[in-house]
């Protein structure tokens, strides 16, 4: 019963965060062709290459097997190729995540606040689904080869309930689209125990359960 107030409180924080935030922006155009790294800069053009355009990062993540059955401690993995990882997209606007979901996994409810996302199904199936500013959930079950957009800023997620593993790709239109977590967002970066329990109408124990669940682990 516990787990079930627990759960069903993560989905009520889900849907009264649904809207996008009040000031969302996209990437700025830029003047050039391209933007190179600090690092790069002054080093004679002939020296950048069809390298500097180049991410192998998926390289490793495609060869690693999804696990069948997960462990219990389990979760949905993914690889980004933003900005960060692979600094060429600077400037243009695309960047791309792969998602690797265990069977009965889960991606939590989240946002990308600069950015929409696009996402293909390549191995097994997913059940996804968005919430808007009206509070109306929009879902869909994809199979291989189908595709689905969540709209840009909002609260959006992905499942994996079967007893396969499933892979999909997200482009997004952003080179940094950022990741805002709900449950995270929420109940793991320090808002008063007392302050959470009035506002969802709930309890402080309830409040410290999930809290202790979603508290992210110190930075070392």
């Amino acid at each position: 019963m516990a787990f079930s107030n627990c759960y069903c409180l993560v989905l009520l924080v889900a849907a009264l965060v649904s809207a996008p935030l009040a000031a969302i922006a996209g990437d700025p155009d830029i003047l050039s062709d391209f933007i190179v790294p600090t690092s790069m800069i002054g080093m004679p053009p002939m020296n950048i290459t069809g390298d500097f355009f180049t991410y192998t990062g998926f390289r490793a993540a495609m060869n690693m097997t999804v696990p069948m059955p997960p462990p219990a401690s389990q979760n949905f993995t993914v690889t980004k190729a933003s900005m960060t990882e692979f600094p060429a997209l600077n400037g243009q606007s695309v960047s791309y995540a792969m998602l690797k979901f265990p069977s009965e996994s889960v991606n939590p409810p989240h946002t990308h606040p600069r950015a929409s996302e696009l996402l293909l199904v390549v191995r097994g199936a997913l059940s996804v689904g968005f919430i808007d500013t009206a509070g109306k959930l929009y879902t869909q079950d994809l199979d291989e080869g189908e595709m689905f957009v969540f709209p840009k800023g909002l609260v959006h997620y992905q499942s994996n309930p079967g007893q396969g593993p499933a892979v999909a790709l997200s482009a997004f239109g952003s080179a940094a689209a950022g990741t805002v977590s709900v449950p995270v967002t929420v109940f793991g970066t320090g808002v008063d125990d007392a302050v959470l329990a009035k506002s969802f109408k709930t309890d402080v124990p309830t409040v410290q359960k999930l809290k202790a669940a979603l508290t992210p682990p110190p930075k070392k």
